[in-house]
């Protein structure tokens, strides 16, 4: 069965696509990794899109645009995914998270928009859509759902695995085998990983692509001792998993409180920017700035994966390919091996994409998109809101148990 998944993550910088072949074989299933591809948000919506996320004031006119113009720009990507890689016989667009609604550490609601039906009208494949709610009912957090793909590709690893994702968030995925050859696992979201970097290099416009590529930034900034303390006092890094959090919590506007209580400012600051402190206050470069947040993703990874006892550390997103980052991990690390998930068969770039395939497969076999340990819910759960195609909406038979372990190739 051919699976197109789709998503945009917290960066919400565009559409990663990936299609992948799967096939069961005995208690394995095997997949391979076909044509991936990324595709930027047109410059207006990503600025429309930034401009209505929490916790900026919006409307419902605005969303109700933002979901038809998001649900057409995926609709985009998947046609010329499959004009590129070839028929699918479903796609699963995980859709723009636009708020995600925790309240004391217990998550409530999801909204990830992107209207699957323009992807249906404009492909003729059926659409698997609103993957995390289910879950959420449940008593899960709906995150992170990149748990089911840790647990199958990682779950034989001796000694157990660690998988960490550094999209805009930082996500943990904790597997160890057991006993019986069924892994166990927990995941949670551990805190910002590029979301606070981000947001200060697009609002002081210190790299036209918005985000500090190759890690330039950090590398010629010095880390602020006051204000890492500052951001490390922060109360989210001390509840206990399951957890989950986003650009909620961690935007623009916690930078701009965290410096004022630092007594820091940033000098001249860009005109309607949300970063400066004021006008009093000592100082701080802007490459101090983003070397201290680049600090504050190490230390808070670091942390929990000292705690998890792990031998490996499987890598992927955005963040693993900022060189500051991955040396500090493997500094801060001695005797972890710290690899991308590219070892693994899943390209570090794609692989919450290849997640969301997956779960489209569990879900036209009948199967769970979820582990409980990794979200925190009472149970497994079979994921997302269907949308027929062209012609009839044909499922392949239900499978009786899911699959034990996961190998994926290109």
């Amino acid at each position: 069965m051919r699976v197109l998944g789709m998503i945009s993550g917290t960066s919400h910088d565009g559409i990663d696509v990936a299609v992948v072949d799967f096939e069961p074989a005995g208690s394995v299933l095997e997949g391979r990794v076909g044509h991936t591809a990324s595709t930027p948000y047109p410059a207006e919506l990503r600025a429309r899109l930034a401009a209505a996320l929490p916790p900026a004031p919006t409307t419902l006119a605005e969303v109700c645009e933002l979901d038809t113009l998001i649900g057409q720009s995926f609709a985009a990507a998947a046609e010329a995914a499959i004009a590129a890689g070839g028929p699918v016989d479903l796609i699963v667009s995980h859709g723009q998270t636009v708020y995600h609604w925790v309240r004391d550490a217990h998550a409530l609601g999801t909204l990830q928009i992107g209207q699957p039906a323009w992807i249906a009208e404009r492909t003729g494949v059926p659409v698997l859509s609103d993957v995390r709610i289910r879950d959420i009912t449940a008593g899960g957090h709906g995150a992170p759902l990149v748990s089911v793909l840790d647990g199958l590709l990682l779950g034989s690893h001796e000694g157990g695995a660690g998988a960490l994702n550094l999209g805009g968030i930082a996500n943990l995925t904790v597997v160890r085998g057991g006993a019986s050859g069924a892994p166990s696992l927990y995941a949670y979201d551990i805190g910002p990983a590029n979301a606070l970097i981000d947001a200060v290099v697009a609002d002081r416009g210190l790299d036209p692509r918005g985000f500090d590529s190759g890690g330039r930034l950090a590398a010629s900034g010095r880390v602020h001792a006051g204000l890492l303390d500052v951001l490390l006092a922060e109360p989210y890094y001390r509840l206990a998993a399951p957890k989950s959090t986003g650009k909620e919590l961690f935007h623009l506007g916690y930078v701009a409180a965290a410096l004022t209580r630092a007594g820091l400012r940033l000098p001249d600051p860009a005109p309607g920017g949300a970063a400066g402190a004021g006008p009093e206050g000592e100082a701080i470069e802007e490459a101090d700035l983003v070397a201290t947040l680049t600090e504050l993703t190490v230390r808070t990874v670091a942390h929990d994966v000292r705690a998890a006892g792990v031998g490996t550390l499987v890598v992927s997103g955005g963040g693993c390919r900022n060189p500051v980052v991955m040396a500090g991990l493997r500094a801060a690390l001695p005797g972890v091996t710290v690899a991308p998930s590219d070892d693994y068969g899943a390209p570090a770039d794609d692989k919450e994409a290849i997640a969301f395939a997956l779960i489209g497969w569990l879900t036209a076999h009948g199967l769970p998109g979820t582990v409980p340990g990794g979200t925190g819910a009472t149970g497994a759960r079979v994921l997302g809101t269907l949308t027929p195609g062209a012609g009839a909406l044909v499922l392949p038979a239900p499978l009786p148990e899911p699959p034990r372990s996961l190998v994926l190739t290109r």
